[in-house]
């Protein structure tokens, strides 16, 4: 079992709810109306190709979103911040900087 299947198991009681939009929104019909995005992919991740498809989606439907490919990174690296300080500091600057806008603050 692969570990993205396996962390699957870990998001949805049941498989198949896997397309659901509500459990991936990337197979809902309409994507038109949702607020703005900020999708961030890392270079090695096996999710890349699907945020990547997803932001491209919202793009297609008029949603306003962001989307930046970290090259050279792994999924969850920003999470290491003693490894990768200035990289990790860079990906939550760029999270605040989306929420603050989301949010009408400065």
């Amino acid at each position: 079992m692969t570990a993205t299947r396996r962390s699957v198991g870990f998001y949805l009681a049941d498989p198949a709810d896997a397309t659901d939009p509500y459990a991936s929104p990337i197979f809902a019909a309409d994507l038109s109306g949702l607020p703005p995005a900020l999708v961030m992919t890392a270079e090695c991740d096996p999710l890349r190709d699907e945020g990547e498809a997803y932001g491209r989606r919202l793009r297609e439907a008029g949603v306003p979103v962001t989307v930046t490919r970290w090259d050279g990174q792994i999924h969850g690296s920003q999470h290491m911040s003693k490894l990768l300080p200035a990289e990790a500091k860079e990906y939550e600057n760029m999270v605040v900087a989306a929420l603050r806008t989301a949010y009408g603050q400065r």
